[in-house]
């Protein structure tokens, strides 16, 4: 039976869960406070806009139609479009006015004719509602089946799904690939499911769509890993004891995320591979723990220090179920730690600890600062009142002093933190944050322009609707 859908009320944060089915292009946003003069570029953003189509619901947040939203920042006004990203799964839906294609949670519920053993008009979604990285004058959008699509920067259109020209294979990779400028390459994982899985690490030469495995790792069954890290000289895999069965996808009757099992037995894993080498540097064991997003890493003498938002376990993933978000399930929230770990060379355990008691999920250092020791860290904390696991506040963590800073306002929602540095500027947190945050009170979401340094709000421009709950983006 599909559920039935109630609309959320306005002051409830079940309006970022609501669907967006409006396109727009609005050429200046009502601005209040002031943009920073040197502030010019443009801020892209990736993430669920569609939750349903026709009677049917996707059942969980990672599952909805992607797509994109463009604040471009230029003589201190902002313009604004939003377009969905014209996917195979959307396409699909549209079509059929229903959902076709298997998402991370979703599998499509069958016709007469698959029940009967016929499968018609089945493709891969390619629903690439999660990142955003820049390529050959475009961007592409991307998600964790190796499908990226490409679309234009300025008029958000789709320009089709682009293919790997390289027989690399491989069923699953990361949405969080990390690009090296020394090296002129980006780096990522990339998983294949047989006997026995391997985990690839491949790097793709700057302007093009060619993969090179540089290692592999083979492993029984395989882990889900969302991100991973590298410093300067390394690549470091976190492989957590969430794990599929190969035959268990095989004969798959269960979405994809749900043939996945907890195992708290078993310990994570850090392996570490030299970017140049491919060699692995080693492997270091410790609790068991679940993350979707790596902080940072850098390289402390020979030992690799690795921050991580991570979870006791991998409950987080049902929690963001729809039945779950919108308040139809009674099952708990999960909490996220900042924890750090040192991988010394010689000893197999990793050494732990905790950096700070805010979440910091969707996190962002300074570009300047990536795989490079660093001093601040920025995220959001949805813990707030004992309430549900719904980003609430920005915070600033200075893994130097242990310190916590904090921005919130009643009723406001913030998605991920992009760090822009000033031109000029000396320390490691002179810019600003941008952020879309959503309103619930006032129904809409807003860009807003905190001052990185205090989180002060310089500027607001507020957007022409609510922006569903996205995930990550660029400013270029």
């Amino acid at each position: 039976m599909t559920p039935t859908i109630a609309p959320p009320r306005a002051a409830d944060y079940r309006l970022g869960f609501a669907s967006l089915d409006r396109e727009v292009t609005v050429d200046a946003l009502p601005v209040t406070g002031r943009l920073p003069d040197w502030l010019t570029g443009t801020l892209l953003r990736n993430g669920p806009g569609r939750f349903t189509v026709g009677a049917e619901r996707y059942r969980h947040w990672f599952d909805g139609l992607a797509m994109l939203h463009r604040f471009a920042i230029r003589s201190g006004g902002v313009s604004y479009a939003n377009r969905f990203l014209r996917s195979p799964g959307f396409v699909a839906a549209e079509r059929a006015g229903r959902i076709r294609c298997s998402e991370f949670a979703t599998d499509p519920r069958p016709t007469l004719l698959e029940r009967l053993g016929v499968r018609v008009g089945a493709t891969a979604s390619a629903n690439a509602n999660v990142n955003i990285v820049p390529f050959d004058g475009a961007y592409l959008a991307l998600t964790e089946t190796p499908t990226p699509v490409a679309f234009d920067g300025e008029t958000l259109a789709t320009r089709g799904v682009r293919s790997y020209d390289d027989r690399v294979g491989g069923q699953t990779t990361t949405a969080h690939a990390h690009h090296d400028p020394s090296r002129s390459a980006t780096f990522n994982i990339v998983t294949e499911f047989g006997r026995p899985c391997t985990y690839k690490i491949v790097r793709i030469a700057d302007g093009t769509l060619t993969r090179t495995v540089i290692a592999t790792i083979a492993v029984d069954e395989a882990a889900y890993m969302h991100a991973f890290s590298t410093t300067q000289n390394t690549v470091v895999l976190a492989e957590y004891p969430l794990t599929v069965r190969p035959l268990d996808l095989l004969v798959r009757r269960k979405p994809f995320i749900e043939n996945y099992r907890w195992n708290p037995g078993r310990a994570t894993r850090f392996h570490v591979i030299h970017k140049d080498r491919g060699e692995l540097l080693g492997t270091y064991e410790t609790e068991a723990f679940f993350a979707f997003h790596h902080i940072n890493a850098f390289e402390e003498g020979d030992a690799i220090v690795l921050d991580i938002s991570a979870y006791d376990d991998a409950a987080v993933i049902p929690s963001f179920r729809m039945s779950h978000v919108l308040g139809e399930s009674t099952e708990g929230w999960a909490d996220a730690s900042f924890r750090r770990y040192r991988l010394v060379p010689g000893r197999t355990a990793a050494e732990r600890e905790n950096v700070a008691g805010a979440a910091t999920e969707l996190p962002a250092v300074a570009r300047a600062n990536m795989a490079r020791a660093y001093r601040y860290a920025y995220g959001v904390d949805h813990r707030r009142n004992g309430g549900p696991a719904i980003p609430a506040r920005i915070v600033k963590v200075d893994v130097r002093e242990r310190a916590v800073a904090t921005w919130e306002e009643p009723a406001v929602f913030p998605g991920e933190p992009l760090f822009v540095p000033r031109p000029g500027g000396t320390d490691e947190d002179d810019g600003v944050l941008l952020i879309v945050a959503l309103d619930t009170d006032a129904g809409v979401s807003s860009l807003v322009v905190l001052d990185a340094r205090d989180l002060a709000v310089l500027a607001r421009a507020r957007a022409p609707h609510a922006i569903p709950f996205g995930f990550h983006g660029i400013f270029c």
